[in-house]
């Protein structure tokens, strides 16, 4: 059998990035999406940072432009004002999330770099899943008029997204609730009203009713997961 040797040229592959948060503050991602301006090939570009623990949003900006210089003051911005440094930040391999700029940033804060491998989506499912929650939204426009409305509009619709929006990945709470601590709390009174339902019309329930659980880890690719699938796709 002829043995063939590998090109010295042949990229490695790369590592899979395995990140998990037990609480917020851990691990943040973010990313940047293009928001459509007034005429067709203008884009506004918007700058998200999410916590994956709580799904809170930590840190946004819409910009004209995309660039490494915005993006190292936002996420320096944001630590600030979170008042916690995260352990790892995750990105993209994209130009600014890859930049001298941010990578020395995350450097000289102690944050580990964390970046997606390459063409793979689904390594930054937090900031994708947010992003089509964004565009999928009633009243996204189908263009925004000016960078002055894209920015009003992406602030409204991330005050509603932190302090309203019930996420199935949390238990149904809203970020700014697990984020900041109030949602085990709240869960406890969802359980006394669902218990004092289920006493009075216990006919309208297949068994007894309880919240759901608040998850007590978020991860980025969780490695058993990915065992399991590779376990049944060899069995089937």
């Amino acid at each position: 059998m002829a043995w063939r040797r590998r090109s010295p040229f042949c990229p490695a592959a790369e590592a899979i990035p395995e990140l998990v948060a037990t609480g917020p503050s851990e691990v943040f991602t973010w990313d940047i999406t293009r928001l459509p301006g007034p005429a067709k090939g203008i884009w506004f570009h918007a700058y998200v940072i999410i916590d994956i623990f709580s799904r809170y949003i930590v840190g946004h900006t819409v910009e004209l432009a995309e660039t490494a210089e915005r993006a190292e003051e936002l996420i320096r911005e944001t630590i600030e004002h979170n008042g916690i440094v995260p352990h790892t930040v995750h990105a993209d391999r994209g130009t600014s999330m890859t930049s001298k700029k941010v990578s020395q940033l995350l450097i000289d804060l102690g944050v580990t770099r964390s970046h997606s491998r390459p063409r793979v989506s689904n390594d930054n499912p937090f900031s994708e899943s947010q992003f089509r929650t964004t565009k999928y939204a009633p009243d996204y426009p189908e263009r925004f008029g000016s960078l002055a409305h894209a920015r009003e509009w992406m602030e409204a619709f991330i005050g509603y997204y932190n302090h309203e929006h019930r996420h199935s990945g949390i238990g149904l709470h809203t970020p700014a609730s697990v984020h900041f601590g109030t949602a085990q709390e709240v869960r406890d009174h969802r359980a006394v009203a669902l218990a004092e339902t289920y006493e009075r019309h216990p006919e309208r329930f297949a068994r007894r009713p309880k919240p759901p659980e608040i998850p007590g880890e978020a991860w980025i690719n969780d490695p058993t997961k990915r065992t399991t699938r590779t376990i049944n796709l060899i069995a089937t």
